[in-house]
């Protein structure tokens, strides 16, 4: 497969995908809420990679947030789908969610893998800066099996070094062979800062469609109770 890893990537004609295949983007997350920074990601890779569509993904169990209050899944689900109405090609998985146990990110490739069958290409699209983190995931060579290629969206301060590069493939061979990276607007919010944000009664206009915030004050989503817990 002839790909360009580690530049930014302007067309399919640098990585020698069948015409006839579908391309998917896939990008998962808890979006707890989700946000701008998340639409303006998903709709440049999608330009960029001229994909087929994206597809988000919400986690059910995040395996990394077993500490952490998630707010229930409906909600989050509910404010994605109103986020993505007006784009026909952002679609949503419930796979994640529909379904036990922690929400490993290889499970839910092998799944999709199995439902799309191997005329579908997958993108999986992380952050640049979470390139290394991926390295701890659960079973990191079995999430690069199936895919076809990595999306990593770049972010200030990402380390482009070959030295960089090269502790990636030792650690996780044929990392280097998948890896694209693509430039995107950066939208300097994220779901933390958001749920702090109306926890503290402050505006959340224009770093979340209106939508969202509209549903967010509907339902009372992340509004500190007088006990010092969150409105979930």
């Amino acid at each position: 497969m002839n790909s360009v890893p580690f530049r930014r990537v302007e067309t399919l004609k640098y990585h020698n995908v069948s015409a006839s295949m579908r391309r998917i983007g896939i990008l998962g997350g808890t979006f707890d809420p989700v946000h701008y920074g998340h639409l303006v990601i998903a709709e440049e890779v999608y330009a960029s990679l001229e994909l087929s569509e994206i597809v988000f993904v919400p986690a059910g169990e995040p395996p990394h947030k077993t500490n952490v209050e998630i707010t229930a899944a409906a909600h989050r689900l509910s404010m994605l789908e109103l986020a993505i109405a007006s784009n026909p090609h952002f679609t949503i998985s419930r796979i994640d969610i529909d379904r036990a146990g922690p929400s490993y990110t290889v499970d839910m490739l092998r799944l999709l893998r199995q439902q799309w069958g191997e005329q579908t290409a997958l993108y999986f699209i992380i952050g640049g800066d979470s390139l290394e983190d991926l390295l701890g995931w659960h079973n990191p060579s079995g999430i690069l099996e199936q895919l076809t290629h990595l999306v990593a969206v770049r972010r200030p301060g990402y380390d482009e070094s070959e030295a960089f590069y090269s502790r990636l493939e030792a650690r996780l061979p044929g990392i280097k062979q998948k890896l694209v990276v693509v430039d995107a607007p950066q939208f300097d919010t994220s779901s933390t800062d958001l749920r702090n944000r109306v926890a503290q009664g402050r505006p959340i206009k224009y770093q979340t469609p209106e939508t969202v915030e509209s549903y967010i004050v509907q339902y009372d989503l992340y509004r500190t109770k007088s006990d010092g817990s969150e409105s979930k």
